[in-house]
C-alpha cells in the first residue's frame, strides 16, 4: 500500500505528484501489465538476452 504523507496546508497537485512517482517508482502499473497475460519461462529469457544485446550493441556504438 503506497502512502503519500502531506504537510498541513500542502497543494493536493503536488500530493498528487507524490503519489504518481511513488507509484511508478514502485512498479505496481507494470506488474499488473505484466500479470494480464501468462509469458512463457522460455520466452521471458529469450527477451531478456535480446534486450541484453541491444543493450550492449548501443555501448559499443557509443565507445567507438
Amino acid at each position: 500500500m503506497i502512502i503519500v504523507p502531506i504537510k498541513e496546508g500542502e497543494n493536493v497537485d503536488r500530493a498528487l505528484k507524490k503519489l504518481k512517482r511513488k507509484f511508478e517508482k514502485a512498479g505496481v502499473l507494470k506488474e499488473v501489465r505484466e500479470r494480464q497475460k501468462y509469458t512463457k519461462p522460455s520466452v521471458k529469457k529469450r527477451n531478456e538476452k535480446l534486450k541484453a544485446i541491444y543493450i550492449q550493441k548501443m555501448r559499443n556504438r557509443e565507445e567507438a
